[in-house]
């Protein structure tokens, strides 16, 4: 990065000299150490490339901006220098931020356990110590230290790093649980059933490594032309050097007409045509909302037949909200007075589902009583005294418990129908109320939803860690048929592989840790940046910045539409480049005729592609996007 940052500091630099001015010799200066910042290292590695008989195309660059050099045209030497130096220094800077996030998710679980002795005495051991049989204690508060099975205790477990799901599950004997999840109230005993390689937050982070490294491999279509392009050139450059000299020409005329011929065939204008569309395109979604990491992925975008996205924190916002509030027949209680009552009980609590609760009631302008003798139960929930009346609320499976329940259980069942989760609200052990928990559906999922339908020609998918029906309800709701539900995060990697082995190009868009995976082995992987994890973040092809989903039928007809560009470039580019060398192989091409023509055709398709940059670009990538 510090080498790439001088070249383009030293092409500025030099640029502003010319411009006004100033003298040949420091211009020429300028230039000159800018291909030494930016040359030496992409210089050094096509040597290394070359000894062992391939034919890099950094370093073919380094040939033409020298031998451009050479003929007085150091400035588009330089400016061949700066881009290919950029290009680099990006790509080195994405894998580097990768491989920290990597780093940082194996830092989810701890580092160290509590271990049972047989005789119940504690031992603070190292995590990679424990052996499958273990038995582990987990106070409230604690991260999980490795997979296994509860065998004492409940609680309310946090596990949305590997699952994604939105609230905390509640955990009892038989239960499994994840290393690296984090325990709420109470406190359980884990038989350990996996070692800590094996655990799935570090197959997670194998995942992401071991699709980062494929990935890594991925070029721009014209990247795999240039292979066999500079090859053509380079044994075309000498022959058109050595033949005309075998015949009887004079050097100088032999060696004019093979660095014309290099000059006009190189393909600066080639490249050119392909970067600036990209380019332009990724900085106008960038002002939009959308950071799309390299042109490689903006071409890769374009491509996409077939869009997976995950539920929670992607179609829907992550956080629980009331959705309704159901009093129960023969109860004195008005809507208002049972949510005041529950809402007092809750606000000691410091669960997801009474912070929705509370919220839901201060947005009503409900003023909350005091509360007294407030208990937590793990996995069944709270009580306390409100008004003299004792009031609980929990766990329907906790608390509708004997007779007289069958109107409270049909209510839930109706409620869970729905997709929502059930709290249960008693007065003096009689059940008063239901109150339906949900996880809020984004409002423009279902229009990006249909948006991507029209533009791939196939129906999303969706890939979730939740329950089936809570996924189908979703689902059914935003407009996908293809539900797969249950999925942990090497479920959703198989999922994606399936997929594209029957030739789809997949996008995955996500949020969690639990994405990162499928991100990493998609086709291109989008990340919701709002709630998005550091390691989805940095594994991520392109993030959502704004939160708002309709960008991404968006940024995928964008990409489309810079393809167009760059094809349009490409017969422009080696229009003029057939159109010279021709020329210069049957005539004589005047060497400033040459440039002018090179430089000419290479300054066209720049100012073409950088149309992408105006905002009209955008807005018909949106329009399209979201045509009937």
């Amino acid at each position: 990065m510090r080498w790439a940052a001088a070249a383009v500091g030293l092409f500025l630099a030099g640029l502003a000299t010319q411009l006004l001015g100033g003298p040949g010799w420091s211009c020429w200066a300028l230039y000159l150490a800018c291909y030494a910042a930016g040359g030496w290292e992409p210089g050094l590695a096509g040597l290394k490339a070359l000894r062992e008989k391939t034919l890099d195309v950094d370093l073919l660059m380094v040939v033409a901006a020298v031998g451009a050099a050479a003929i007085g045209q150091v400035m588009d030497g330089a400016l061949l220098i700066v881009i290919f130096a950029t290009s680099g220094a990006l790509e080195a800077l994405a894998t580097a931020r990768t491989e920290d996030a990597v780093r940082g998710l194996l830092d989810l679980a701890p580092d160290t356990a509590t271990r049972l002795a047989p005789d119940g005495a504690e031992e603070i051991v190292e995590v990679a110590d424990l052996d499958i049989g273990d038995l582990v204690l987990v106070r409230p508060g604690e991260r999980i230290a490795a997979d296994g099975e509860v065998v004492a205790g409940a609680g309310e477990v946090d596990q949305a790093t590997i699952t994604g799901e939105p609230l905390p599950v509640d955990k009892t004997v038989g239960d499994e649980v994840f290393a690296g999840t984090l325990n709420g109230t109470g406190s359980l005993r884990v038989r350990v059933g996996r070692r800590a390689e094996d655990s799935v937050v570090a197959r997670i982070a194998t995942l992401v490594e071991q699709a980062g490294r494929t990935k890594a491999k991925t070029q721009l279509f014209i990247e795999k032309v240039e292979q066999r392009y500079s090859i053509g050139m380079v044994a075309a450059t000498i022959a058109v050097f050595v033949i005309p000299l075998s015949l009887g020409d004079a050097l100088q005329d032999a060696l004019l007409r093979a660095m014309t011929f290099m000059i006009v065939a190189s393909p600066c204008a080639v490249v050119l045509a392909t970067m600036p569309p990209l380019l332009a395109a990724i900085a106008n979604a960038g002002r939009h909302g959308v950071l799309v990491k390299s042109a490689v992925v903006m071409e890769q975008l374009g491509t996409t037949n077939r869009v997976a996205f995950d539920k929670t924190g992607t179609l829907t916002r992550g956080t629980p909200e009331l959705a309704e509030v159901r009093v129960l027949p023969g109860t004195r209680f008005t809507e208002t007075e049972l949510l005041r009552l529950a809402a007092a009980v809750e606000h000691p609590s410091e669960h997801p589902l009474a912070a929705a609760i509370v919220r839901a009631a201060r947005a009503r302008e409900v003023e909350l009583p005091t509360a007294d003798e407030f208990t937590a139960r793990p996995g069944r929930g709270v009580s306390a005294l409100v008004e003299d009346h004792f009031i609980q609320v929990g766990s329907p499976a906790a608390l509708l418990t004997g007779a007289g329940t069958a109107p409270a259980a049909a209510a839930v069942d109706a409620l869970q129908r729905r997709g929502h989760t059930a709290v249960v609200v008693l007065c003096e052990h009689r059940p008063v109320g239901v109150l339906a928990i949900t996880d809020q559906v984004r409002p423009e999922a279902a229009p990006a939803v249909a948006a991507v339908t029209r533009l791939t020609g196939s129906a999303p998918v969706l890939l979730t860690g939740d329950n089936q029906d809570t996924a189908a309800r979703l689902a059914d709701r935003v407009g996908i048929t293809d539900v797969r539900a249950g999925l942990l995060p090497d479920d959703k990697v198989t999922a994606v592989r399936e997929l594209e082995s029957s030739g789809e190009r997949v996008t995955v868009v996500g949020d969690g840790i639990n994405d990162a995976p499928a991100l990493a082995a998609a086709h291109a992987g989008i990340a919701m940046g709002g709630a998005g994890s550091d390691l989805t973040l940095q594994t991520a092809d392109a993030v959502v910045v704004r939160d708002d989903l309709s960008t991404i039928p968006a940024v995928i007809s964008l990409s489309r539409r810079a393809r167009r560009v760059v094809v349009a470039n490409l017969v422009i580019a080696f229009t003029f480049i057939a159109v010279l060398v021709a020329w210069d192989l049957i005539g004589t091409l005047p060497l400033p005729l040459g440039v002018a023509g090179h430089e000419g055709s290479t300054i066209l398709v720049g100012l073409n592609g950088l149309r992408l940059l105006r905002k009209a670009a955008w807005r018909r990538a949106a329009g399209t996007s979201r045509r009937p």
